[in-house]
């Protein structure tokens, strides 16, 4: 038998509406503007599904809701042998027709994607999007109203970003350290190759001077060796030291 069709309003779509614009309303009250920066494949690895270098040249200003209101989740900051690890993560709420009239229109996308970004606004920091859950909620009246987008800090891989947004570009000046960015480059665009086929580049690269970013940024061996002489005793006097006696 089936069910009482005064009462199934599963397949009602004035209510379905109605929840969707309130919904909508409450993001827009509560939540805050971000940045949604989808990601461009370029050269895919049939293989391993990856892209050695992901491009990311728009951004789009969107509403979402922040679902962690107690704070970032995931593992948090610990120290390891790979030095200090940030693991914050961060749970968004966007609307489906809000992404679809805002995005999903403009830039071809079905649905949020896992690999495009969020840039936060309170900490100035992007996070990439690794799992979109398209039933956060279980059918309302018979239909989904949002997204719940899981998003980890990003770690810059050397992508390539042109989005005219200056505190997401500023990544790849800051810590690219690929030659491709002094290429010396011909008047159609194409790269001056020499007889071996390998890309000449700009006097002003050094190889010194990003070793010395990367020294000053990623490496901690000499405090940590300092610290460690202050507390191992290797001299003569001590059984467990690495003299001849």
């Amino acid at each position: 038998m089936a069910t009482n069709f005064f009462f199934n309003n599963f397949a009602s779509s004035q209510e379905q509406n109605l929840i969707e614009n309130l919904i909508i309303e409450s993001i827009k009250i509560h939540g805050l503007d971000v940045y949604y920066i989808p990601r461009s494949i370029e050269n895919k690895d049939e293989v391993y599904g990856e892209d050695s270098v992901s491009r990311y040249e728009n951004a789009y200003l969107i509403e979402m809701y922040i679902k962690d209101v107690l704070g970032f989740q995931g593992e948090g900051d610990f120290l390891s042998k790979f030095n200090l690890q940030v693991r914050d993560q961060l749970t968004l709420t966007v609307a489906n027709r809000t992404f679809d009239e805002e995005i999903g229109g403009v830039a071809a996308l079905v649905r949020p994607r896992e690999g495009d970004l969020i840039y936060f606004p309170f900490n100035q920091k992007l996070f990439q999007i690794s799992f979109v859950e398209h039933e956060a909620v279980f059918y309302q009246l018979g239909s989904l109203q949002m997204y719940d987008l899981v998003c980890d800090l990003f770690e810059y891989s050397n992508e390539i970003f042109n989005t005219g947004i200056a505190e997401v570009d500023k990544l790849q000046v800051e810590y690219n350290f690929s030659t491709s960015n002094f290429d010396l480059m011909l008047e159609d665009g194409s790269v001056l190759l020499d007889e071996d086929g390998f890309a000449l580049i700009q006097e002003s690269y050094s190889d010194e001077k990003w070793q010395e970013q990367v020294g000053d940024n990623l490496e901690d061996n000499i405090e940590i060796q300092y610290e460690a002489d202050q507390i191992l005793d290797f001299s003569e006097l001590d059984p467990f030291s690495e003299g001849p006696y």
